[in-house]
């Protein structure tokens, strides 16, 4: 019987990894740094397959903007600290901003808005889906769009 997926937050600062980072490392590279204690737990819990939003955080940019999937499960180096390996899935077709998600009935009690400093954070499914429905959904998801109206709903109804 296998586990179901699970779904994840990693956040970082723009400055620090990107999306160009991202894709210009051959799409794979190792998420560490990560000293609290709560986000290693989650990291230790990450199975490989496991999608994870990439969560710009700072000042100027706080929101949603691609996508990753574990392709190695929790190890270390030696030291103390850990580490998983994450690989590029896709952009988000339009990036999610942290004001939009807090706007969202759906998105009450998640956990990045009761624990907005934590690096790593588990998305229940249900809030991956409306975060993906917001977004129009993320590249290589499978779904082709043929529109994306203001609502984040999709379908390819014409427009009048």
């Amino acid at each position: 019987m296998s586990e179901e997926k699970q779904y994840w937050l990693l956040k970082t600062e723009p400055g620090e990894w990107s999306w160009e980072d991202q894709a210009a490392n051959g799409g794979v590279t190792k998420w560490d740094g990560v000293k609290n204690k709560q986000a290693q737990k989650h990291l230790k819990s990450m199975k490989l397959g496991d999608l994870c939003f990439f969560y710009h955080s700072g000042a100027k940019a706080r929101r949603v903007v691609f996508v990753v999937t574990v392709v190695r499960e929790w190890y270390s180096d030696g030291g103390d600290d850990g580490m998983v390996d994450v690989k590029a899935v896709g952009e988000m077709r339009r990036p999610v901003d942290l004001k939009e998600m807090k706007g969202e009935k759906g998105l009450k009690g998640f956990a990045l808005f009761r624990q907005p400093r934590l690096s790593v954070v588990p998305v229940p499914e249900d809030v991956w889906i409306r975060v993906c429905d917001l977004g129009g959904g993320y590249e290589s998801d499978g779904n082709l769009l043929e529109n994306n109206d203001s609502d984040g709903e999709y379908g390819d109804e014409e427009d009048d």
